[in-house]
């Protein structure tokens, strides 16, 4: 994928995480909650919950925390009354955005997403305008520097995977939700330790966005929305160029 999509952004939010753990320890706690009342409280049997709790350990959440997060969704403990809701809009430049939100007060949640769209000169749109756009996939990203491109390709193929491309320095494997956990099990079952790995929804085509205003007006757009707290995941369909990402000083 050329230039900078939304995906080229992970790494340097990983950096971040740090200094947001506890925001991010409260969204995910969200994810699991929600998967729990879904889906109960056991992960063997709800992968999504599974998911959730890997999620979570992936960046050092106390098992206390999941497991009190499990039993709000369960209905063991008060505080598992989420409503989970999509909001769809378009950013500056016309780029499509897809918000995936967790929320106890749909009203107050609606309101502050619309402000951020407005914010950077965006709108918020109906339910349905822009989901046609995006497809749910599972995505995992992992380095180049100890697998070639073939070698990795026959690796997740053979598991299920749907493609391999390069992005940067690294690989972007993408597939069908259905095969994500063989897809990654094969993956680290290889020795290789995904940089990214979650299901999510990736954008069917790309809109290059090349004028430099909007394109920071794009990426405050994303990094408000991301930064809220009821947001669990923002995909867009926007596409930077490398040159223009210079200009702008993100390169």
């Amino acid at each position: 994928m050329a230039g900078h999509s939304h995906w080229a952004g992970i790494k340097h939010k990983k950096a971040l995480i740090d200094a947001k753990r506890g925001k991010l320890w409260s969204k995910l706690a969200k994810a699991i909650i929600v998967a729990a009342k879904m889906g109960g409280g056991d992960p063997d049997a709800n992968l999504r919950l599974r998911y959730a709790i890997d999620d979570a350990k992936s960046v050092s959440m106390p098992k206390d925390n999941i497991t009190r997060a499990i039993k709000k969704g369960t209905g063991e403990l008060e505080g598992g009354n989420l409503d989970e809701i999509n909001y769809e809009g378009y950013g500056a430049g016309g780029v499509a955005v897809l918000c995936e939100v967790l929320t106890d007060n749909r009203n107050r949640t609606a309101g502050e997403i619309r402000k951020i769209f407005e914010m950077s000169d965006g709108k918020l749109g109906s339910t349905g305008c822009v989901a046609w756009m995006f497809e749910s996939k599972g995505l995992i990203i992992v380095s180049g520097k100890n697998v070639t491109e073939e070698k990795l390709m026959e690796l997740v193929l053979e598991a299920g995977a749907d493609d391999v491309r390069p992005d940067g320095e690294n690989f972007e494997i993408t597939c069908d939700p259905a095969v994500y956990q063989d897809v990654l099990s094969a993956v680290k079952q290889a020795g290789l330790e995904p940089e990214v790995n979650s299901i999510t929804r990736l954008p069917k085509t790309t809109v290059d966005v090349s004028d430099p205003d909007v394109a920071r007006k794009v990426l405050k757009l994303m990094e408000r929305l991301d930064d809220h707290d009821d947001v669990q995941n923002v995909s867009s369909n926007y596409n930077i160029p490398e040159a223009v990402m210079k200009e702008i000083g993100e390169g």
